[in-house]
């Protein structure tokens, strides 16, 4: 096995350790960054929505409410408003969702669908939780979600959700008896959820270890063929050399010129004493010849 065979078998060794511990490690970091920005995406959409509720109650609801007596307007909910802004941001964005999902809701649109029942269930059997948070795939790819518990603490939303008998006239009859009352003062009714997708950042994850990947292997095939080019001209050619004229000189022959010894380099100390050598055996030679 040659010198050159030997040098890159320990060096390809070296760099498929190293490539493979950064390979996990960069891989790993850039997803964990993916997910963080997935996540700060939902809050902010989280965010966003108790905003809008907060406006509407704050601004909107107490200017609307004396119209209720004549008519309902949906304008006057909370809910209503932060879903409807929403939604117009999913014209543009249709994979991001924001609903306030509710068991028995006055809106059979934010009624609960099977796994958003379990989130809302969840809170319910886990008082103590303020926020679920996970990941589910769909149709449209894998998305992240944020749900935080809807609960009664207004005595003012039991106006509308007690019972039919007691809520606004105008109210039932635009959404009828039957859903929407029965709330209890502390209870646990629905869940705000919001999911974002997590497609794009996941792929721009990938695509971006795939292109460090490729550039680090590109940069050790480059180092690789540097230090042979660096091999074959400092060690492999100079020692080559002096193999070819240890044989002849073995046989007699010393019309081989000797080797430049101006470097420090131990390639350099090694022609040097090479040359000692060939003088003290060619001045012996003489000798004996004598």
């Amino acid at each position: 096995m040659g010198l050159r065979l030997k040098f890159n078998l320990v060096l390809i060794g070296v760099f498929a350790i190293g490539l493979a511990a950064c390979a996990a490690l960069s891989y790993r970091l850039l997803h964990d960054n993916a997910r963080a920005e997935v996540e700060r995406n939902a809050r902010l959409m989280m965010e966003a929505a108790l905003a809008i509720r907060a406006y509407t109650v704050s601004q909107i609801k107490p200017h609307l409410d004396p119209m209720l007596a004549e008519r309902f307007l949906p304008q006057t909910v909370p809910a209503y408003a932060a879903t409807e802004t929403l939604n117009e941001l999913r014209k543009n964005h249709p994979e991001y969702a924001y609903k306030e999902a509710t068991l028995n809701p006055s809106n059979p649109r934010d009624r609960a669908s099977d796994w958003e029942a379990d989130l809302v269930q969840g809170f319910r059997n886990a008082d103590e939780v303020k926020e679920l948070t996970g990941e589910r795939d769909t149709p449209t790819g894998r998305q992240m979600y944020i749900a935080r518990p809807i609960r009664i603490t207004n005595p003012a939303c039991l106006a509308c959700h007690d019972t039919a008998a007691t809520a606004p006239p105008t109210l039932v009859k635009v959404y009828g008896e039957s859903n929407g009352f029965g709330w209890k003062m502390n209870e646990i009714i629905g869940a705000q959820v919001v999911s974002v997708p997590m497609t794009l950042p996941v792929s721009n994850a990938d695509r971006a270890f795939n292109t460090f990947m490729a550039s680090l292997v590109g940069v050790f095939v480059f180092v690789m063929a540097v230090l042979n080019i660096m091999l074959e001209w400092l060690i492999i050619r100079p020692v080559a050399r002096m193999s070819a004229a240890a044989d002849r000189i073995s046989t007699g022959d010393f019309s081989v010129p000797e080797f430049g010894d101006r470097g420090r380099d131990e390639v350099s100390v090694l022609g040097a004493s090479f040359n000692r050598m060939r003088r003290s055996l060619e001045t012996a030679m003489r000798m004996i010849d004598s």
